[in-house]
C-alpha cells in the first residue's frame, strides 16, 4: 500500500497520519548523520507495512542527501538488518 509520507523538518521526523491515527520515524540530524532514535506506529494500525514504509522513506532520503544513518531505534535496527542494500549509508 502506498502511504502519503511527509518530512517535517520541523519536528525532526518523517510522518503519516493514516485513519486519523499519526505515525512516525523520529530522528536528530548530527552533523552529516541522521541518528534514529524512535519508530511509533499505532497499535490499531500494526501490521499494514506503516512503520517499514517510513523506515524506507527516510533511509532514501538520507542516501539521496549524502549522508549517513546511525540506527538507536531498534525497529530501525532490525529494518537495516533486513535489507542489506542500505549498508552503505550505515554508520
Amino acid at each position: 500500500m502506498e502511504y502519503n509520507i511527509l518530512h517535517n523538518e520541523a519536528a525532526s521526523r518523517f510522518e503519516v497520519v493514516v485513519e486519523g491515527l499519526l505515525s512516525l520515524v523520529d530522528y536528530k540530524e548530527v552533523n552529516d548523520t541522521f541518528v534514529v532514535t524512535h519508530t511509533e506506529v499505532p497499535k490499531e494500525l500494526e501490521g499494514r507495512g506503516i512503520a517499514a514504509a517510513l523506515t524506507k522513506v527516510l533511509l532514501d532520503f538520507v542516501r539521496a542527501s549524502g549522508k549517513k544513518v546511525r540506527p538507536v531505534c531498534p525497529y530501525t535496527k532490525a529494518y537495516l538488518q533486513r535489507h542489506p542494500e542500505y549498508e552503505d549509508i550505515l554508520v
